[in-house]
């Protein structure tokens, strides 16, 4: 049987696999968060939706958190799980309360997100990352 075909789990292509997805999904929303990130320093009133009622500067600065910091965590593998838990939250305000009457369309990224960092969540950063270095640093 051709290899294509097989089942079973290679786990260095695995941890590839996720480096590759950790990677790919955290640059991705760290180019959300960056210019928000941004906004900090300008002289601009900022404006951001307050769905959950902490006052329109903590949301936008959580948001900043999530998509900015928490994005640079899950890059780096640095306290990946924990880093991915922020932007679960951020992105399930997004569809499940900012976006809730919106089409489709306007719900899908934010829950591909959604998606994404909660397998990061679950599976953890593998091997190519700093929270596997760090681990076995002892």
């Amino acid at each position: 049987m051709s290899t294509a075909y097989k089942t079973n789990i290679n786990l260095a292509n695995m941890d590839f696999a996720l480096l590759i997805f950790r990677i790919g999904i955290g640059v991705l929303m760290f180019s959300h968060g960056f210019p928000k990130f941004l906004n900090f320093f300008t002289a601009e009133e900022i404006k951001f939706a307050d769905p959950v009622g902490l006052g329109e500067q903590i949301t936008f600065a959580l948001a900043v958190f999530a998509e900015f910091v928490c994005a640079i965590f899950v890059i780096l593998g640095f306290l990946t799980r924990f880093a991915a838990i922020p932007v679960i939250l951020t992105m399930a305000v997004a569809v499940f309360i900012v976006h809730i009457e919106d089409p489709f369309s306007k719900q899908e990224l934010p829950l591909l997100y959604l998606v994404c960092f909660t397998v990061i969540a679950m599976t953890g950063p593998g091997k190519y990352s700093l929270d596997y270095l760090l681990q076995n640093k002892k």
